[in-house]
């Protein structure tokens, strides 16, 4: 979350290339202010990926993108859970301001009226498509139905549906019948088209097609939402077949690792903690499995862009709805206020920008998209947006804003731990470049966390006391304080003027 404002003068700046090429093609006057924007949402992702340094995970076509756009190496989501993460990242709003906190309910209940990322460019002129999951979808049992979807976002929707959500009884679980919060996964073996990503890209690029300015008059916001690498882990074969499971080392719990972490920073995962590494080794097989597929899928979408001369005109976003564990502090998954969690992937593609490639090493939030990719577009940032553009840190990505990343979640402990069952505790989280700071309860009465990255990348020592904190804690918690206000600040004028 920043305070400074970017000037009309630094967004024209920022795209002078952009639009001078734009400019110099076929199209009107009008259409060289109006770039597409295809947006790009991946559900339950970390940075195992190429282009975060992964050893293993094989990316091929996101590790293209990253060179050609600006890439975040801290980007956080504002709730490491699906729901309320993505319903802050589409209205501009924190989860306390949603209302939004698990994945049950829907934002519209408490802002019936609220404008959208999607509405904000349908109010511009713009054509809005969602192809799969872009707001809540209980996966997989709700892939091929609208989901919790919003309505009011669109001008047209699709809800592919593959072959993956039609095999259940072939699935692998480490509870039988369960699979969307479950550790599960199998091998398909059929062709990239026939599972529901596949389709999802075929009908993405059917959309562009149909779309595009040329032929439409109008530019085009698509939003693509795809299901992997969500459990149930489920890929074709090949993509299985990329990854010796003997060359995978699991992460492992590090003997005393949960010893000084508080009770509810602990979500409870049945039967993931007692996984023996053969069995982390098929699981983390299938994960990156998963991911390598999705990518072919993001993959598509480009060539499509550049098959279609769209890529000129288009602004390309890519980020994770969430971060996601496979093994640390002896967690798999989501739902918790550690870095695994917290933490995703995010660039931003703007065309003919002369910083492409480059990497911003400062923490952003998911809830910055909003305003970001309508500045780049020229509209004007609604004033209950509390995201913070981006367009300064696109036009020189080394620039320091002096930035922080909030999250929040609520505990989920109380299954294993009875002194949490049935009491209602929000987790607080602030990560500077340094630090993270965590709170548990409204008072920090069920406890406080403090990890330094640049001597405890693993967040293996907590440094928080409770009865003595340091001068570096206590600044810390000023900051959350202000934060934790902000992010609990009434909506004020959801529906503005268009």
């Amino acid at each position: 979350m920043r305070t400074h404002f970017v000037s009309q003068a630094l967004w024209l700046l920022c795209l002078a290339n952009f639009s001078t090429n734009v400019a110099s093609r076929s199209l009107n006057a009008q259409e060289a202010l109006s770039p597409n924007v295809l947006f790009i949402l991946v559900d339950d992702l970390n940075c195992d990926l190429g282009c975060y340094g992964h050893p293993l995970v094989q990316s091929p076509r996101i590790d293209e993108l990253a060179a050609t756009a600006v890439r975040f190496s801290k980007a956080y989501s504002q709730n490491p859970v699906c729901n309320p993460s993505r319903s802050s990242l589409m209205t501009g709003l924190y989860p306390e301001q949603t209302g939004i906190l698990s994945n049950s309910g829907h934002f519209r209940k408490q802002h019936p009226d609220l404008t959208t990322l999607p509405q904000h460019f349908m109010n511009h002129g713009y054509f809005a498509a969602r192809v799969g999951k872009i707001y809540h979808y209980g996966v997989p049992d709700q892939i091929g139905t609208p989901g919790e979807d919003d309505p009011a976002s669109w001008n047209a929707t699709i809800n592919p549906r593959g072959r993956d959500r039609d095999v259940h009884d072939q699935i692998h679980s480490l509870i039988p019948g369960k699979f969307g919060g479950t550790l599960s996964w199998l091998n398909l073996d059929t062709p990239d088209e026939d599972q529901t990503d596949g389709r999802g890209a075929t009908a993405a690029i059917e959309i562009m097609k149909q779309h595009r300015p040329a032929k439409t008059g109008k530019p085009f916001f698509l939003a693509v939402g795809f299901y992997r690498p969500h459990t149930p882990y489920v890929a074709p074969s090949k993509y299985f077949e990329l990854y010796d499971r003997d060359a995978i080392k699991p992460v492992m719990e590090k003997p005393g690792d949960r010893d000084d972490i508080p009770h509810a920073a602990l979500p409870d995962r049945p039967h993931q903690r007692e996984l023996t590494v053969p069995q982390r080794q098929e699981i983390i097989q299938a994960y990156y499995a998963a991911i390598s597929y999705m990518d072919a899928q993001v993959g598509r979408l480009l060539d499509a862009l550049t098959e279609l001369d769209l890529a000129e005109n288009t602004i390309v976003v890519f980020a994770s709805d969430h971060g996601y564990h496979l093994g640390h502090h002896g967690l798999w998954q989501k739902s918790d206020l550690f870095e695994g969690s917290c933490r995703v992937p995010m660039m931003i593609r703007v065309p003919e920008s002369s910083t492409t490639g480059q990497v911003h090493k400062h923490p952003v939030e998911l809830l910055d998209l909003y305003p970001t990719v309508s500045e780049l577009c020229g509209l004007e940032i609604p004033a209950f947006v509390l995201g913070d553009s981006l367009v300064e840190v696109l036009a020189d990505p080394t620039a320091d804003t002096g930035s922080a990343a909030y999250s929040v979640t609520e505990s989920r402990g109380g299954k294993i731990y009875p002194e949490l069952k049935g009491k209602d505790i929000l987790g607080r989280t602030i990560r500077t470049d340094r630090y993270r700071y965590t709170e548990w309860g409204d008072e920090a009465e069920y406890g406080v966390e403090l990890y330094d990255y640049e001597l405890d990348p693993e967040e293996f020592t907590n440094l928080a006391n409770t009865k003595t904190p340091s001068a570096i804690q206590r600044e810390l918690r000023a900051r959350l304080m202000v934060e934790r206000r902000i992010a609990n600040s009434s909506v004020a004028n959801p529906m503005p003027s268009e």
